[in-house]
């Protein structure tokens, strides 16, 4: 099988935890303060916080921030879940914003028009917008100088989803080091790994000294004497995950490079075909997931694509969830999927396509030919 992705691991990985499970230490030490500080001088913050995963990274971001029961954020439609579960778990409601046509990202145009639409119908009420939550879709960071700026004009505090972006920038300035707080995913899917695993970036010192407090039951430690100031949780890493995660990042850089070339490679091989290819609009796009769109006229095909090639030997998935159509979302929050349609749009047409360090030439040959004789022989079926 021609897998959708393998992770980049090998002989120094195994010997990084085979040091770890010698030393009987195990959680929270000096591999995983390591590691953060790595992190932390890569994005170009101040801090880096390291947790069990990313879903508690965004969960602890808000709750660091002060979103709770009553406050409204802003964030994408077209993401995992958990980008929006993170706002319901701090008893906050996510106003879900369109996305664009083509890098997938949170669009401008429409937050814009979801602020002033909030504005419009809290003015008879006590509602709160406290931040915007935007994604960096598949690797590619959403328009952070704009989303600033609107943040600015409303005095909202900006926490980026960068799971899929480390190592994505514009003009040189990395995912998670534009808004108050970035968090990041090591899930075995991203471009880097520790098996789960998340990190959490800020340059605040006192949101900092808040998410530790978060992260260890609500402990903070002063002049030798521990106390629980709020009931916190237990989100930290181990030392296993930080080991892996320390040797995953002096290959990081080579990883995007790989992911990039083949992304590349993927384009010309794809000219002239069913599907449009990925947009690159600014910045360095990382391709945590190559994701294209089948043309509108086969739409209807796309689930059938992904059985049909994952039965010929190659793993094939669609590109992400389109959360307001969720049945939480839908039917016991009550949004409207057809509120959001560039969303509706793309979640079914979206393909992705495997890309990893390990995919030869021939891998990526074999993919395209399957690809373009499955939508022929579907489109010859349905005639």
């Amino acid at each position: 099988m021609i897998r959708l992705t393998v992770p980049d691991l090998g002989e120094e990985e195994l010997t990084a935890v085979d040091e770890v499970l010698k030393s009987g230490f195990l959680v929270q030490g000096e591999r995983v303060q390591t590691f953060e500080a790595k992190v932390a001088d890569y994005i170009g913050a101040k801090y880096a916080v390291a947790v069990t995963n990313c879903t508690a990274a965004l969960h602890l971001a808000l709750l660091a921030l002060g979103i709770g029961p009553g406050d409204f954020v802003l964030v994408t439609a077209y993401s995992w879940v958990s980008t929006a579960n993170a706002i319901i778990h701090c008893g906050a409601r996510p106003i879900f914003v369109d996305i664009e046509p083509d890098t997938f990202n949170m669009s401008v145009t429409d937050l814009k028009l979801k602020i002033k639409e909030f504005f419009h119908a809290a003015a008879s009420d006590n509602r709160k917008l406290k931040a915007i939550l935007p994604v960096h879709t598949f690797g590619q960071m959403a328009d952070m100088p704009e989303i600033l700026r609107i943040a600015h004009d409303f005095s909202l505090k900006v926490v980026e989803d960068a799971a899929c972006a480390l190592g994505a920038d514009i003009n040189g300035k990395k995912a998670g080091a534009w808004g108050d707080i970035g968090c990041f995913s090591f899930h075995p899917r991203k471009a880097i790994t520790t098996g789960e695993g998340g990190i959490i970036t800020t340059s605040s010192p006192v949101v900092y000294e808040q998410l530790i407090c978060l992260r260890n039951h609500g402990q903070v430690t002063h002049t030798g004497k521990t106390n629980f100031t709020l009931p916190g949780y237990n989100f930290r890493m181990t030392e296993i995950q930080a080991a892996i995660g320390n040797v995953q990042m002096s290959k990081l850089e080579n990883i995007i490079a790989l992911r990039r070339k083949y992304a590349s490679r993927y384009d010309s091989l794809l000219a002239e075909n069913n599907v449009h290819i990925p947009v690159q609009k600014v910045g360095r796009h990382i391709f945590q997931s190559y994701v294209v769109l089948v043309e509108k006229r086969l739409q209807y095909l796309r689930n059938t694509i992904i059985a049909e090639m994952r039965g010929k030997g190659i793993e094939v998935t669609i590109g992400t969830i389109f959360i307001p159509d969720t049945n939480y979302y839908a039917d016991t929050l009550h949004y409207c999927p057809r509120d959001y349609p560039i969303a509706v749009d793309v979640a079914a047409r979206a393909l992705t396509l495997p890309l990893h360090t390990f995919l030869s030439m021939d891998d990526q040959i074999i993919v395209v030919e399957c690809l373009n004789n499955t939508i022929q022989s579907l489109i010859h079926s349905n005639l």
